[in-house]
């Protein structure tokens, strides 16, 4: 490994387990588990439920959950699909006799089912030995004890309070008065709501009480208390009145599943990532179209290596935008965006300057329209370092690897469901509403997820889990992380706080759904000489805070040794272990 002078904390070293999460005290939590003898999945359950309820402004019980996992006893890799679908109710022509041509970013309209709930328990039954009482006892004790606040959930609240006190005032009575960093919050809602869940599921064996906390959640009381909350009649930030479309039939008929990877070689690692219902194999065209290219001798940080890899993701992230969508309803050619021949094409594409056009590939591809100007107010998924989803990695002694995205159900997505003490996610503005899209809404659809956990190979032996927060940044921020690892012998520490860039050139997924063609961000520790040959080449180039991009954490095994590695950004990720 390339060595350093300084990195922001050491790449952490040990034989027995190794927890890495974007909160200090979920990671805690896990290396908990694994210090009483879980295993590297209960341990990861832990830490997720953990995360619902210290990083409310990131994540909540409401949201979902992509994973990937590496089980050493059965020697696969699966990955945990745990994205809710879209309402029954919830069709283009709902929104259309709404006047919408862009679902809102807030409120009840995005909802679809919170999937989290059951991707955690899917894969503490598949995988882990706990029973739910044990791994949720950290959360409760979080809700009904306290936890400190950090200053970004400070900002996030203050950032809707007039809204919480005006019209989500169920939102109110759990968030308000604006909590303060440094002082301890509780959210007894959700302490209660997971008390009564373990409570009305003990008895028997773990597989029958973890089933009966599903149900609890999906046919119960959950389930009855989010129907009678969301049908009815709510005032969004226009003040125009909208019933919600989730309905307790709509969460009864969905499971979490396990589903196979898609995977990519490159420079002797292979790196798994999720179907095309979520964005995850983005990561693997960036892979084949920059395998060819020389990286090395570019240099890590130079202007050659930053034009190189963003007019590389600018062509992955348009067919991103032409091909991917739910493959369960439609046709996603998999096959050709990850093939040799199809890199090979697409790559002469990369010019000396900046392009300023979506050029997607494949046979007669087929863009989203611009939205012309949405009616409905809101907000999506922030994208900087101060907040947006979770993430966590986790590695045993046994050789089992987690890496799972945790995210959705953020306190400002839609109002509190009273009884219950969370909000629900709203991942359905993701969806287009014009037709004929592979990503175009219909009823029991994944919306095409930004969620995207990784694991890696290298070498053939099971490597290394990482990712992070960002939104559409997700597959780049981490791609940056990989890069620099992999390419330019970086330990993991080392890679992860090397700074790092992206670009903003394809339409969001995010409400409002803009684009800024050519536009990158990069961060103010590269050199001005850097910025200066990008902008020349036609880059817009917009330079931030030098530790503003990305909150990459990583886990891994190496020559009997474990490590792992954390984001000093935002000031609250950390990895444990020893």
């Amino acid at each position: 490994m390339r060595t350093v002078n300084f990195t922001t904390r050491p790449e952490l070293r040990g034989t027995f387990g190794m927890v890495a999460s974007t909160h200090w005290l979920a990671s805690a939590a896990g290396m908990a588990v694994l210090e009483r003898g879980g295993n590297a999945f209960d341990a990861a359950v832990a830490t997720g439920f953990a995360l619902q309820v210290v990083e409310p402004h990131l994540n909540g019980p409401g949201g979902d959950l992509p994973a990937i996992v590496y089980d050493a006893t059965r020697g696969e890799v699966q990955v945990v699909c745990a994205q809710g679908t879209a309402p029954a109710a919830a069709t283009i022509e709902r929104f259309e006799q709404l006047g919408l041509d862009a679902i809102p970013g807030t409120g009840f309209l995005p909802a679809v089912v919170p999937g989290a709930f059951d991707g955690w328990l899917l894969l503490l039954r598949e995988f882990g030995t706990w029973r739910l009482a044990d791994v949720l006892e950290f959360a409760i004790g979080f809700a009904e004890t306290g936890f400190p606040i950090v200053p970004a959930i400070e900002r996030a609240i203050t950032g809707v309070e007039d809204i919480f006190r005006d019209e989500w005032t169920t939102s109110a009575e759990v968030f308000l008065p604006v909590p303060r960093a440094g002082t301890l919050f509780r959210n007894p809602g959700v302490a209660a709501t997971y008390r009564r869940i373990v409570a009305e599921s003990r008895g028997g064996t773990r597989e029958q009480e973890l089933e009966r906390a599903r149900a609890l959640w999906y046919e119960g009381f959950v389930a009855e208390q989010i129907d009678a909350f969301v049908c009815t009649e709510t005032m969004d930030t226009t003040g125009v009145a909208h019933a919600g479309l989730l309905t307790a039939d709509d969460l009864a008929g969905w499971h979490a599943t396990l589903e196979p990877p898609l995977t990519r070689d490159y420079h002797g690692h292979t790196v798994f990532k999720t179907g095309p219902w979520g964005q995850g194999p983005v990561f693997l065209q960036q892979l084949a179209l920059l395998e060819r290219f020389d990286l090395r001798e570019m240099g890590v940080g130079s202007a050659e290596f930053v034009h190189t890899v963003v007019e590389c993701a600018k062509l992955a992230f348009a067919d991103r935008e032409a091909w991917y969508g739910d493959p369960a309803f439609v046709d996603v050619p998999i096959e050709l965006l990850l093939s040799d021949a199809y890199a090979d094409e697409r790559r002469m594409l990369v010019g000396d300057d900046a392009s300023g056009d979506l050029r997607p590939g494949g046979p007669s591809p087929r863009l989203p329209a611009p939205v012309r100007g949405a009616l409905a107010a809101g907000v999506g998924e922030p994208t900087r370092a101060s907040g947006d989803t979770c993430h966590l990695d986790v590695v045993d002694r046994h050789g089992n690897i987690v890496s799972a995205t945790p995210s959705g159900g953020w306190l400002w997505s839609s109002p509190v469901v009273p009884e219950l003490g969370f909000p629900l996610g709203t991942r359905a503005q993701m969806f287009w509403l014009e037709e004929g899209l592979p990503n175009s809404l219909a009823p029991g659809k994944r919306p095409r997820t930004t969620l995207s956990p990784s694991l890696a190979f290298r070498d053939g032996d099971p490597y290394l889990a990482f990712g992070t927060p960002g939104g559409d940044q997700q597959d780049q921020w981490s791609l940056v992380f990989f890069l620099h690892h992999v390419d330019f012998g970086l330990d993991l520490q080392a890679a992860i706080d090397a700074p790092s860039f992206h670009t903003n050139h394809f339409p969001s997924s995010f409400y409002p759904r803009d684009a800024h063609p050519r536009q990158i961000e990069v961060e103010a520790r590269y050199r001005p000489e850097v910025v200066e040959t990008l902008r020349e080449r036609g880059h817009e180039v917009e330079v931030t805070d030098e530790w503003s991009l990305g909150r990459v954490s990583a886990a891994g095994r190496e020559s009997g040794m474990l490590k792992a590695g954390a984001n000093p950004r935002a000031m609250q990720g950390y990895a444990v272990g020893r």
